[in-house]
């Protein structure tokens, strides 16, 4: 599986850092990497690109606990901009091991997977694994 973009959103440098290192790792997996700090940040920018008729990315990987708008709030809006789910699979990337976290995250029909912190290539490989099914 080859993704032309992926984006990041979390405000953790530490995180975004190592995520960034596992995608340059497996460059056979994507082109482009977006980063932004929170959703708020991130809907605008990804709503432009809409707007400008630029591809989204195919993948996002989405932190819950973000300031000014947190993932939920990311993904209620995203949610909102019609055909989405045929453009971009999200993935939650959290340090939460909250019950109510990974079952809410199952309303979302976007959300592919929840996955715990830290992205290790173990768990990056599984998910590739996944993607191709879903894909294939």
């Amino acid at each position: 599986m080859r993704v032309d973009k992926v984006c990041i959103i979390d405000d953790d440098p530490i995180f975004v850092y190592g995520t960034k290192v596992i995608l340059n790792y497996n460059r056979s997996f994507c082109s482009n990497i977006m980063v932004y700090e929170n959703g708020e940040e991130a809907l605008e920018d990804l709503v432009n690109e809409l707007k400008n008729e630029e591809k989204l990315p195919e993948v996002i990987f989405l932190d819950l606990n973000m300031p000014i708008m947190d993932g939920w709030g990311f993904l209620d809006n995203f949610c909102k901009i019609p055909n989405i789910e045929s453009q971009t699979s999200i993935y939650i990337l959290s340090s939460s091991i909250n019950p109510d976290d990974i079952n809410k995250s199952k309303n979302y029909s976007i959300v592919k997977d929840f996955i715990q912190k830290p992205l290790t290539d173990a768990k990056f490989t599984k998910l590739l694994e996944g993607i191709e099914v879903c894909n294939s």
